[in-house]
Formats: structure tokens, C-alpha cells, sequence
């Protein structure tokens, strides 16, 4: 009987599969991180917002539509294009903001044929209530944070969104 040979282990193959599973590990965290805070962003950015009647979702809308840029409105599709969410998604939230008055749909001044959704006053006045609780929220959430770290993190999360835009 002849002695049971091994084939001989080459110590990269070895080293690029653990490498490759930590790789994989870290990712899955990673990404049940994300889901994770985007999870608790809902809740806890819901309660900040509670006194106000405004969801997260309204949130976002008009914190898109406070800035300078968008002062004098902006297309549906531009809009959805800029929060990223679908037409259909952001046509209820826009129904739901006009019926209490917090935005308003204003023919285009460059296409007369398109319209524009902007701030109405009480929606600017709204914003305005809002910037305190919003800032501090953000200022609890990133508690640890250096400036610098922020904006790195800014890069890292942009990198990620624009690879993920790619998929």
C-alpha cells in the first residue's frame, strides 16, 4: 500500500482565501450597517421631526427644495433625479406636502409648457421652525466626529452611492 500524497498548499492560495473572507465579512457589516442607520435615521429622525408633522421622507424634500439652488423651483424629474427616489414615490409625498400648503407647483419661467415644484411661503416658514431641531439632530449623530472625519466620510458615502449607481 502506497503512502496517501498531499498535494503541496501554496501559502498565497491560503492567504488570498482568508483575505477573501474577511473581505466578504466585512462588506456583509458594512452594508447591515447602512441598512442598519438608514433604519435608525427613519425613527429616530421621525421623533425629532414629530411636533412638527413632518415625516422623513417630507424632510428630504424640503431640505431639497430650501436651497439657494432651488429657490425658484425645481422639475419633478430633477427632483426625483436629486433624492434618488422613484416618480411615483415622490408624487405622493409632493400631494401629501401641497394639500398642507408647504409647497406649491408653478409654471416654469424658462418652459412655459413645465411646471416646478418650490417652497410656498409657509413650507420656507416651516424649514425655517426646522433648522434647530435638524442641526441638533445632526450634531447628536455625529458626536465624535471630527470635521475632517466628516468630510471623509461625505467622500466615502459618495464614492459608494455613485459605484452602486453604476450596478
Amino acid at each position: 500500500m502506497g503512502a496517501v500524497r498531499t498535494l503541496p498548499v501554496h501559502p498565497m492560495t491560503d492567504a488570498s482565501a482568508a483575505k477573501n473572507l474577511a473581505t466578504i465579512e466585512i462588506s456583509n457589516r458594512l452594508f447591515f450597517r447602512f441598512f442598519q442607520a438608514a433604519n435608525t435615521l427613519h425613527t429616530k429622525g421621525t421623533q425629532a421631526l414629530d411636533e412638527f408633522g413632518v415625516t422623513t421622507q417630507q424632510w428630504s424634500v424640503l431640505g431639497a427644495l430650501s436651497r439657494p439652488k432651488a429657490k425658484d423651483g425645481m422639475g419633478i424629474n430633477e427632483l426625483s433625479r436629486f433624492l434618488l427616489v422613484s416618480r411615483q414615490n415622490l408624487s405622493g409625498l409632493l400631494t401629501r406636502l401641497e394639500r398642507d400648503g408647504l409647497i406649491e407647483r408653478v409654471t416654469s419661467e424658462e418652459d412655459r409648457r413645465s411646471r416646478k415644484v418650490r417652497l410656498s411661503p409657509k413650507g420656507e416658514d416651516l424649514w425655517i421652525k426646522l433648522a434647530e431641531p435638524i442641526h441638533a439632530f445632526y450634531d447628536q449623530a455625529l458626536k465624535g466626529f471630527s470635521f475632517d472625519d466628516r468630510l471623509q466620510f461625505i467622500h466615502y458615502v459618495s464614492l459608494l452611492q455613485r459605484n452602486m449607481a453604476k450596478l
